[in-house]
């Protein structure tokens, strides 16, 4: 059975049992594993869920959502880059859209589907643009409320007029909230529902600002006193299954630590008389055990209070000391060490929801393997898969611990050249290392808070951008398919963990995802908010990032029979700051490469190359030239780049057309569209 879709010039075949197991493949319509009956273009590699494909869509719609202009439906994003931001959930994605391009105002498809409706009389002083009425969302908004900063649910609010990172969605019953009410913590004065919380000191220990609440606060200027919207509707008795017996409001304003995140509180806690507790309402309700993907095993929450035992309990998210006289997350399994502040670990960026049910035995988990034993050897009785089935290759895999191995081999998985041991095809070009080829399926990793899937599949321009290095990458990466997280790292950058001994820093570095303000010691390249880093934690003012962070501490130059060594710091003239393959000028205080026997300083990207994690040979598209580019390394007789003019002496890319001859290095490449 075959159906010829608006989005592919092909017709589509149906499959009846498509396994993402035996095939990396995404349904080109959600962006979701492609799994069971489907319709999709062998040829192409291009697949729809059934759904996706038999859904009847109109070219062309008047939404709600943009009374102003019709919506066009197209079959991809319209942007450079191939990525669209939905207006309404936020989620990134490449399938269909309905799109305006004028206003740059896009809809996902399911989003598409949904009806609203202007809401009247919302005040003003909450929020300044009108709001749309949804009565049932699907579950497409996967973030919180902007009021009560809980998850959103139900029928909703939502303003149009704010857009990504401002979204503004409120739960119905948020929007119903009273201006002004009067209070028992505050008797004198009633309290005056703001957006957000006054301005605060930068340092502040209240538990709003410990928790960086950005919700609707009731608030009484006069006194300087707010409490959370959760806060004001509190119950006078909270019962909870995780503790034996019920939590009791004291309703004044007091001043107290809680027990259980070691945080002050300035407002009406609960107490429980029988186990002397005081303790925020919020914390009432903290999870006994979740898994963060800072940690492999699941932790749990423990408040069997204890003076500090050991001399350095550092918190491993946020690298502070732990008092272990309030509650904490510690580590299950047995001989491990590792601990958190209650507020650390349960932080959205950390931690994604999900709670662990009480007799879970990581033990005993799904199956995580992709590759299948074909034969086995002993080696010091010790037995070896010595040809496999990898799911990223359609033929057997031989094991080979020695060999002839060319200088551009290098591992379809992490990019890197090729060393023993490694899997090889009989029949291709394709080599594994055994460490790649025993990558899981699935893995935690402490730069995202979302378990993530092992992938082979790369965009429409045959390569991928690294979120972590933001390098450019061909082989296998780790992406997360939950909700609108679109993150994807290569392998080099999942083999990194949340701590870093690095030799261009005397004390250990530790992985830390908000950097605003700060910048890389190495690049000096300013950091944003989103970029995850490695910093020192005494007081150093370092910091690296991710990019630097990979860098390898060794590196080859075709003139140099030694190997370079990365080095961090520069005491020569600067008459004597060159480098000795591009010739150019080397900046003072930045890395660069030297080998110490032949006085040979290379720039970074001289001695690595432009291209480190793309395999020799392949094509890539999109690049401004108008035939598919092909990755090459070229030592001798090296041609010019058709930009700069300069030798593309090293990685570069190159048109195979006869008739082309035509050669560019890869940071030139983004200039192409201005000289073709």
């Amino acid at each position: 059975m075959e159906i010829q879709h608006f989005s592919h010039h092909h017709p589509l075949v149906f499959i009846q049992a498509h396994s993402v197991a035996s095939k990396a493949a995404l349904c080109l319509g959600c962006e979701k594993p492609v799994e069971g009956w489907s319709y999709g273009c062998n040829q192409c590699e291009f697949y729809l869920h059934k759904g996706c494909a038999e859904l009847e869509l109109a070219p062309k719609i008047q939404h709600p959502f943009h009374p102003f202009h019709p919506l066009t439906l197209l079959p991809k994003s319209p942007y450079s880059g191939g990525i669209t931001a939905c207006s309404f959930c936020g989620k990134n994605f490449e399938g269909f859209v309905y799109n305006c391009f004028d206003c740059e105002f896009d809809l996902h498809i399911n989003c598409a589907l949904l009806q609203s409706s202007i809401a009247t009389n919302f005040p003003h002083s909450l929020h300044h643009h009108p709001l749309h009425f949804i009565q049932n969302h699907n579950e497409e908004v996967e973030r919180d409320c902007s009021g009560c900063q809980k998850p959103l649910s139900g029928p909703i609010y939502h303003c149009f007029d704010c857009s990504y990172p401002t979204f503004f969605t409120l739960h119905k019953e948020c929007v119903e909230l009273p201006l002004e009410i009067n209070h028992p913590c505050d008797r004198k004065h009633p309290l005056t529902l703001l957006p957000q919380r006054p301005a605060h000191p930068e340092k502040c220990s209240c538990y709003l600002c410990k928790i960086q609440w950005s919700g609707f606060v009731y608030s009484c200027s006069l006194c300087n006193f707010e409490l959370s919207v959760d806060y004001i509707f509190s119950p006078p008795t909270i019962t909870n299954a995780s503790h034996e017996h019920p939590w009791m409001l004291i309703s004044k304003k007091m001043s107290f630590i809680c027990d259980f995140c070691g945080i002050v509180g300035d407002h009406s806690p609960y107490l429980c008389a029988t186990c002397n507790l005081v303790v925020h309402k919020n914390c009432i309700s903290l999870p006994r055990t979740i898994r963060i993907t800072r940690h492999y095993h699941v932790i749990c929450f423990s408040y069997s209070f204890q003076q500090n035992q050991v001399e350095d309990c550092m918190c491993r998210i946020c690298f502070t000391e732990v008092d272990t006289s309030y509650g904490r997350y510690c580590c299950s399994a047995s001989g491990c060490d590792y601990i958190a502040h209650a507020h650390c670990a349960t932080n959205k960026s950390i931690w994604d929801g999900t709670i662990i049910k009480e007799g879970y035995d990581e033990r005993h988990g799904p199956s995580n393997l992709i590759t299948d034993v074909i034969e086995q050897i002993s080696i010091e009785e010790i037995m070896v898969a010595s040809k496999i089935k990898h799911s990223y290759h359609h033929h057997n895999l031989r094991l080979t611990f020695s060999g002839e191995i060319k200088d551009d081999s290098q591992c379809d998985g992490c990019m890197r050249p090729i060393s023993n041991p490694f899997y090889s095809c009989e029949q291709c070009k394709f080599f594994l290392h055994k460490d790649c080829a025993e990558l899981r399926k699935e893995m935690p990793h402490p730069f995202h808070k979302h378990l993530l899937t092992l992938s082979n599949s790369h965009d429409e321009y045959g390569y991928s951008v690294c979120g972590a290095c933001r390098r450019l990458y061909q082989g296998f990466s780790y992406r997360c398919y939950k909700g609108d997280c679109c993150f994807e790292f290569d392998i080099q950058c999942m083999l990194l963990s949340d701590t870093l001994k690095h030799p261009s820093h005397k004390h250990p570095l530790f992985l830390v995802h908000n950097n605003k303000g700060t910048s890389c010691s190495a690049c000096f390249r300013k950091l944003h908010s989103r970029d995850v880093a490695y910093r020192c934690m005494k007081r150093c003012d370092f910091s690296l990032d991710v990019g630097c962070a990979t860098l390898p501490l060794t590196a080859w130059y075709k003139y140099d029979r030694h190997p370079l060594t990365l080095t961090f710091s520069d005491d020569s003239e600067p008459s004597q700051l060159y480098c000795d393959l591009c010739e150019e000028k080397r900046k003072p205080n930045r890395w660069f490469y030297y080998c110490a026997d032949c006085d040979d300083s290379l720039h970074l990207n001289c001695a690595v190359g432009g291209l480190p994690y793309m395999k020799i040979g392949n094509r890539i598209k999109g690049t401004g030239h108008r035939h598919p580019l092909t990755v090459v390394k070229n030592i001798w007789n090296c041609p010019p780049c058709k930009v700069c003019g300069e030798v593309c002496n090293g990685q570069a890319l190159e048109c195979k057309e006869s008739e082309c001859n035509f050669t560019v290095h890869r940071y030139c490449e983004w200039d192409l569209q201005w000289i073709i």
